[in-house]
């Protein structure tokens, strides 16, 4: 016995089935993420990993800043209160790391925050002194929105003890800790909601 031919109409039915289970079967027909150039180091959802963050504020050096943080869901929320009768800074940082960023061109931060400038450290295996060098960069953020900011590792600086040095450049090859400050050189209460932090790829970086 012959098959026989399938109608047009019976055609376009089964064409319409097989797009509709595509859409309503995201899972078995799911493309790659759109920004491929781009490494997830720290997000704040229940399988994140945990990068031991702590708090580090000025009474270490005799300063009367307050500032700690409590993890939500999908965020960091960072705040306290800076007081520049002191060291007039508050910060948390990671527990020791080791990430090879070099085929990165830089951080990205996905924040909402206060307006206040923010500073984001890195740590690498350089010393001065015998001590680690702590590598700088300032962000702005705005008043109640969230936003992206893409920091380039050009933009870090030496810093050793808050103090500008000549050198060395940041091995990005040898990244053992990330850090966030509020260093602004203001007195008053600082609020700011981390996302998450990247390594982002420019286009033309090799």
């Amino acid at each position: 016995m012959k098959n026989k031919p399938m109608n047009l109409s019976a055609a376009r039915t089964l064409s319409y089935l097989v797009i509709l289970a595509a859409l309503v079967s995201p899972s078995l027909y799911a493309s790659e993420p759109d920004d491929m150039d781009a490494l997830l180091i720290a997000a704040f959802d229940s399988d994140s990993p945990d990068l031991g963050w702590y708090v580090q504020n000025d009474n270490v050096m005799g300063g009367r800043s307050q500032g700690g943080f409590v993890t939500t869901a999908g965020e960091l929320v960072f705040s306290g209160n800076t007081n520049t009768n002191g060291g007039g800074f508050s910060s948390i940082r990671t527990q020791a790391l080791e990430l090879d960023l070099s085929n990165y061109s830089g951080i990205r931060v996905k924040v909402r925050a206060d307006g206040r400038r923010y500073t984001l450290q890195l740590q690498s295996n350089a010393l001065f002194r015998g001590r680690r060098i702590n590598y700088w960069a300032d962000f702005e953020t705005v008043s109640g929105a969230t936003h992206v900011v893409d920091i380039p590792f050009s933009s870090f600086l030496p810093r050793f003890r808050g103090f500008r040095l000549d050198g060395p450049e940041l091995d990005t090859s040898q990244i053992t800790e990330i850090g966030l400050y509020i260093y602004d050189k203001k007195d008053g209460p600082f609020d700011l909601h981390l996302n998450s932090i990247e390594a982002y790829q420019d286009s033309g970086h090799q």
